[in-house]
């Protein structure tokens, strides 16, 4: 008789992922008996922490309810969200009209539209592109969030933003489908590609004077119902003073910076000067000095408001914070780089603008984000001067009647969407510095 011996099946091993999952746990948390009780006991804490935030936030909150009442007689001991709810309008548009909201939303989708071609790879002229929104954005957003009558320096920087704005859609569109830039696509049509450069500079100064005169006779006859700067607020007015003060802190930083810097004695010692005062005063003094200071030094006739006057305080407090991360970036590029672009024949400006500060900049992605996410922080100092913006309207809400001693809540609801702004932009930032290959490659 034939014996048949049965084969034994080979157990399946364990797949790789699990393998070093289980690794990594033995080595980093319970590698030794002290390592093992430890990490017990802050498993044990953290459940305890969210346990009860989960409760009190979500399983014992109240979302819907027409006062505080309401939500104490539905649980003691739960978060009442309902206030908040009640009022997220007014926490992101404060004390805006309600039938011109679309304004604000229309100007953030605009900004959008605007900046998308710099994260699509086969958009040409990212520079010009980046400059046309520091430079025009903020007055067509501006006239568009403030309306009322246009002066003619506000019509011709309209005008040169609408322009700005349909040149950069127009060369997103020619990038996507064709590859190349909007001057080189009116180039080819016209057939002057190979033309002199004198001639190509002349067709498309006419071209873009055209644009600007057809711009301007057809903005005269539109106008926006004039919204007073003391009906904003929230976490709009927050962006619009944090917005202004990012894009030109930088560049009044690397003015600044360079000023100090500088071989010439009066440029260096009014530079340093400037920064080592303003360095030396906090941000709540520096607003309530604008708000006072800056009427004294006004010709006679001429008022700012007070949102104009703390956005000025915002950008000189923080422009001289800059300048030092700006110096401390300058300072690390090796001699050599200076002598190779003098070697070449570049001026001083030349040097700086196309060898020193790109590598600079690069270098100091995190420091640069660092002052914009403390500057985005240092904005809710505006409400101690009477700014209603974000801040302000969260502690608005436990003053308001059905909603009488409300605080809690909203204050943990405003300090969610500051750490979602402060934590997109350093996630950016780092995607940035590794992209430039700036940071550590690991």
């Amino acid at each position: 008789m034939a014996i048949i011996k049965a084969e034994k099946t080979p157990s399946r091993p364990a797949p790789i992922f699990e393998t070093s999952i289980i690794g990594w746990l033995q080595k980093n948390l319970f590698s030794s008996v002290f390592n093992t009780v430890l990490t017990l006991f802050m498993l044990f804490i953290i459940y305890l922490s969210l346990s009860g935030i989960i409760g009190w936030g979500f399983i014992d909150a109240t979302f819907v309810a027409d006062n505080r009442r309401q939500c104490y007689d539905n649980s003691l001991t739960g978060a009442c969200w309902a206030g908040v709810i009640d009022w997220l309008t007014n926490i992101f548009y404060g004390r805006y009209p309600r039938d011109e909201i679309w304004r604000i939303d229309f100007g953030a989708l605009m900004l959008v539209f605007w900046m998308a071609p710099l994260w699509m790879p086969r958009v040409k002229g990212k520079v010009l592109i980046g400059a046309s929104v520091v430079v025009f954005y903020p007055f067509l957003a501006g006239y568009l969030f403030a309306g009322g009558d246009k002066g003619l320096f506000m019509q011709i920087m309209i005008s040169a933003a609408i322009v700005a704005l349909i040149g950069n859609m127009a060369n997103l569109i020619t990038g996507l489908a064709k590859n190349e830039s909007v001057v080189q696509f009116l180039l080819r049509v016209s057939g002057k590609m190979t033309a002199p450069d004198k001639t190509q500079r002349n067709l498309l100064l006419a071209i873009l004077v055209l644009a600007f005169a057809a711009v301007f006779w057809w903005q005269t006859s539109w106008s926006a119902v004039g919204v007073p700067w003391t009906k904003w607020g929230g976490l709009f007015l927050t962006l619009v003073i944090s917005g202004i003060g990012i894009a030109s802190a930088l560049p009044g930083g690397i003015i600044l910076a360079l000023g100090r810097r500088s071989k010439l004695p009066v440029v260096r010692v009014l530079s340093t000067s400037f920064i080592e005062i303003f360095r030396s005063v906090p941000l709540i003094t520096v607003l309530f000095m604008a708000t006072t200071m800056f009427p004294l030094f006004m010709p006679e006739g001429f008022v700012l408001n007070k949102l104009v006057q703390v956005i000025i305080a915002v950008v000189l407090f923080n422009a001289c914070y800059m300048a030092e991360t700006v110096r401390a970036g300058l300072q690390a590029i090796p001699k050599g780089q200076f002598e190779g672009a003098h070697t070449i024949g570049l001026g001083y400006w030349g040097t700086m603008g196309l060898v020193i500060m790109p590598q600079a900049l690069k270098h100091m992605i995190p420091n640069i984000v660092g002052s914009f996410i403390g500057l985005l922080k240092d904005t809710t100092l505006v409400s101690i001067i009477g700014l209603f913006d974000i801040l302000g309207m969260l502690r608005s809400i436990s003053k308001d009647v059905p909603w009488l001693g409300l605080h809690k809540e909203p204050l943990i609801f405003g300090a969610m969407l500051f750490f979602i702004l402060c934590f997109s932009m350093s996630k950016y930032s780092r995607h940035l510095e590794t992209k430039l290959s700036a940071g550590n490659k690991h």
